[in-house]
């Protein structure tokens, strides 16, 4: 094997490994990676070492399971913020903002973490500062707690057994057992809310776009001050929420398609 191929087959071989590691429900070993992708084991176990090396992976506590490292998920937060569809779901959302009088914005997941890739500010005088880029938590945002009830149930036991749940305002939750109830309406309604639990006298709502397998991999939200108008009046913009969450479903598809 020449050397050019001989790197070729590494590089490949390391992407299949990080694609294999994303997508997966649960942290991975090497001894499963190498059975998944029919590799022998001390070539995984070398890959991954350097892939850790490099920030791209990082081992669990244990030291065994593998998950995306740091590196990675800036990496994947990059590509998603300077996509190619970035302008024309810029322009989804400013229509949504301008139809509703209110601002929205876009997120994704991040970690244990929701990030901003996008948002339009509405002309009202009251704003909160938070730029694209902004990393926010899950318990206590509309998206996030969105997020949170879309995922698998291993994944959510595991992030409600291990987070700290800290309090932000009067109303943020800090009880598992009362946040469980809370993400079994969300999952049923699809619709994720927030009411004042990470900034005092803000609320939101939160709808997801999914992709063609049904799952989230995005979240519209809208946010009010509560001064202002009410939860339940915030909820009479479901419907265009889910208008444009449909939109850039399907601009996700297109692209993916033309690909």
């Amino acid at each position: 094997m020449s050397s050019d191929n001989a790197t070729q087959s590494t590089l490949i071989r390391g992407f299949m490994l990080l694609e294999t590691i994303m997508k997966a429900d649960k942290p991975l070993t090497s001894a499963y990676l190498a059975e998944d992708l029919d590799l022998p084991k001390a070539t995984v176990h070398r890959i991954a070492q350097q892939l850790e090396e490099e920030g791209l992976l990082q081992r669990e506590p244990n030291g065994k399971r593998f998950v995306g490292g740091l590196r990675l998920r800036k990496l994947a937060t990059a590509v998603l913020s300077n996509s190619v569809m970035t302008a024309s779901r810029h322009l989804i959302l400013q229509s949504l903002s301008e139809s509703i009088n209110e601002t929205v914005n876009l997120t994704a997941l991040d970690g244990n973490e929701i990030i901003y890739l996008d948002r339009i500010e509405s002309n009202w005088p009251y704003r909160i500062h938070l730029p694209v880029g902004s990393h926010l938590p899950l318990h206590c945002t509309a998206a996030g707690k969105l997020f949170l009830a879309n995922m698998n149930t291993a994944w959510q036991q595991r992030y409600l057994k291990a987070a700290s749940l800290s309090k932000h305002t009067d109303k943020t939750i800090t009880s598992v057992k009362e946040l469980r109830g809370q993400l079994r309406q969300i999952a049923e309604e699809e619709v994720g809310f927030d009411q004042g639990e990470y900034l005092d006298g803000m609320i939101a709502l939160a709808v997801p776009v999914k992709n063609e397998q049904g799952d989230v991999c995005y979240s519209i939200a809208v946010h009010a001050p509560s001064a202002r108008i009410s939860l339940d009046d915030l909820k009479e913009y479901i419907p265009q929420l889910n208008k444009a969450a449909t939109k850039i479903s399907e601009l996700e598809s297109a692209e993916y398609d033309e690909a």
